[in-house]
């Protein structure tokens, strides 16, 4: 009997909900329209004569029928009739008035007409009949469209089945649960609670047991048809997060989280807007980086600072960091013109001081324009971030990657020795350790030049960064793979075991400013980056957290290594090692000692890039750099000539 009842309301359900998910057809709007309309006309004479029928009911007949052909030429001329009811807006309103107006204006007309020249006497009526039919028939369109609005809604929440969820953590996750039933339209039904402690297990909270993560085994979920799973842990750290995920994805379960308890309301509340998907960037397997050094505020403020290649990914937030800490000057210079007119812009609308920064367009290749801009602004602190880091298009263009990453450098290093800059920071890359690609041995050998120019000054320090790939950077894989799934896939992956350490931009602009306060010239600083990230598995948790199945909804295709790349990024090269500093997670590499000399001459040919080919230029980045050895690129033949 409860079987046969079930299927009857859900048959029912399944009628209302296709009859409420079609549109009215729009004849029939008209015709209600027209109805409302005479209906209020009616009403209009019954509160004119104090609802009495001394109005002589022979002539408004006639007057009726006048009102039906007036209403429907109004409709006809302004649509109203054509909007969905259910999703009526400011725009329906006013042209349900703008209806109601020309039905108002045509009546006066026609009253005049009969008034001045004494014909059509059945349609004469009291001009004060006319304007109390303006405003009620405006009143009954616009409330009778507002009312099957909110029916609508009301009705498709109510026959909306809500999504069966379980909450992993039953400390916080009471919290939650009180924002699920705190919301009158929830889409959302607890089916139980999940933790791993023992004192919570085979309790109760609001009537819902609390499980042992093993109960929730895949047969379960289908069993109580349980689609999400919100984690209540905000205070767990990526692994942990991580290793709670994982399992709930394995068996098909989409992933939400609650943000860091200090954004809840009074330490305690939470709000069910702040249930969230969990974001790839808290899958990382390690802890983020977090630096909080007094001395980057004293190094910054009143000070010059100037940043190069300050449109992109990492020069913007380095340029959004650095107004923190009130720089006298923060100059902003890159070649993207609209780029940077966008980070200019965005400086403007969180209402930062415009006299405090300033925007130039200018290609760091040009040693005479730069000179000009040290020379007028006295820079105390340079980041250095103008690079092109696109492996596989710097593979087939080592002339351009030439001209920016190592002579563009050399410019600027060269400048800040000449105007006495105080420190110059380097952004450089996990790819210049061992290069396989024309990209990492153009950052190495900047990376050299740096370490010589240090041999060459006391009054500027030279230090360098180095570190992994940057979340959402623009070219960065996880982009990507948001297209790619948007698009409904396949995600690529160049090889199933390629791997790559990962880190969020603002990390790595917070290891720019550290580093530029811990250096005393000539170190290059790494840090600890946790575990590499295999791609493969991270475009398969990409698809999960999108609510996807792989490879059934969406597939990944493995395109082959590109031109230059590698399948393991190393943060040492060889014979290198490391030193720790004050901060745990950020070491000194301790680099080999380089012939500057040697690297001279190898510059001095390089200055001669115009008269070089690009197996010419490569020869001679590998003569500088022993260690750079080809991979899967058309450069391995040079190697086979130095072998």
């Amino acid at each position: 009997m409860k079987d046969l009842l079930t299927k009857l309301y859900n048959k029912i359900s399944d009628k209302i909900k296709k009859i409420i998910s079609k549109s009215s057809p729009r004849w029939l709007v008209l015709l209600i329209d027209i109805f409302l309309v005479v209906t209020a006309f009616i009403f209009s004479y019954l509160i004119r004569f104090n609802f009495s029928f001394r109005f002589g009911e022979h002539h408004i007949k006639y007057q009726i029928l006048l009102i039906i052909v007036l209403s429907l030429i109004s409709f006809l001329i302004t649509g109203s009739y054509r909007g969905i009811i259910r999703h009526t807006g400011f725009k329906d309103i006013i042209s349900v008035t703008k209806s109601a107006t020309i039905i108002s204006l045509l009546l006066l007309l026609i009253v005049g007409i009969v008034r001045n020249y004494d014909i059509l006497e059945h349609f004469n009526m009291p001009l004060s009949v006319i304007g109390i039919h303006y405003f009620v028939s405006i009143f009954m369109l616009i409330g009778s469209r507002m009312i099957y609005k909110g029916f609508y809604q009301k009705l498709e929440t109510h026959l909306q089945e809500p999504k069966k969820v379980i909450i992993h953590g039953a400390h916080t996750g009471k919290a939650v649960y009180d924002a699920i039933l705190a919301e009158p339209n929830s889409k959302y039904e607890v089916i139980c609670f999940v933790d791993d402690r023992s004192k919570f297990i085979g309790k109760m909270i609001h009537r819902k047991e609390v499980c042992a993560p093993k109960k929730i085994t895949e047969s379960f979920v289908v069993k109580k048809d349980i689609s999400e799973v919100i984690i209540s842990k905000p205070e767990a750290t990526p692994l942990e997060l991580l290793e709670i995920a994982n399992k709930y994805l394995d068996i098909g379960l989409k992933v939400k989280t609650v943000p860091h308890i200090n954004q809840w309301i009074d330490d305690e509340k939470i709000t069910i807007g702040q249930i969230k998907e969990l974001n790839i960037e808290e899958l990382l397997n390690r802890s983020p980086i977090k630096i909080d050094n007094p001395v980057i505020k004293k190094d910054i403020e009143n000070k010059v600072i100037l940043i190069t290649g300050a449109a992109g990914s990492i020069g913007s937030e380095i340029a959004n960091q650095v107004m923190h800490f009130n720089p006298k000057q923060l100059v902003m210079i890159d070649i993207a013109e609209s780029a940077l007119y966008d980070v200019q812009q965005d400086f403007i609308r969180k209402g930062y001081d415009t006299k405090r920064f300033t925007s130039i367009v200018g290609d760091v290749r040009d040693k005479f324009k730069m000179d000009e801009y040290f020379a007028r602004f006295q820079p105390d602190i340079i980041y250095h971030a103008a690079a092109y880091k696109h492996v596989p298009l710097m593979e087939r263009n080592p002339y351009e990657a030439l001209k920016i990453n190592v002579l563009g450098s050399k410019n600027i290093m060269d400048l800040a020795i000449k105007h006495q800059v105080g420190k110059f920071v380097m952004i450089s890359t996990d790819k210049a350790v061992n290069p396989t690609n024309v990209m990492g041995a153009t950052k190495r050998a900047a990376e050299i030049y740096a370490t010589c120019s240090q041999k060459k000054t006391k009054n500027t320090k030279f230090i360098i960064t180095r570190f992994g790939n940057v979340l959402g950077s623009n070219g960065s894989v996880i982009p990507l793979f948001k297209k790619q799934i948007k698009k409904g896939g396949p995600l690529t992956v160049t090889h199933k075991e390629i791997t790559r350490y990962f880190m969020t931009i603002p990390e790595a602009c917070n290891l720019v400013l550290e580093a530029g306060t811990m250096g005393n010239g000539g170190e290059i600083f790494v840090f600890d980056m946790g575990e590499p990230v295999k791609i493969f598995d991270l475009a398969k948790k990409m698809i999960q957290l999108s609510g996807y199945e792989y490879p059934k909804d969406i597939d990944i295709i493995i395109t082959g290594l590109r031109p230059g790349e590698k399948l393991y990024e190393e943060t040492l090269g060889k014979n290198e090692g490391d030193l720790p500093t004050h901060n745990e997670k950020v070491m000194i590499a301790q680099i080999n000692d380089v012939n500057c000399e040697e690297v001279c001459m190898y510059f001095k040919e390089l200055n001669n890039y115009q008269n070089l080919t690009h197996f010419e230029i490569v020869q001679i980045l590998k003569k500088m750099i022993p260690e750079y050895i080809s991979n899967n690129s058309e450069f391995e033949e040079l190697d086979k000539i130095t072998q």
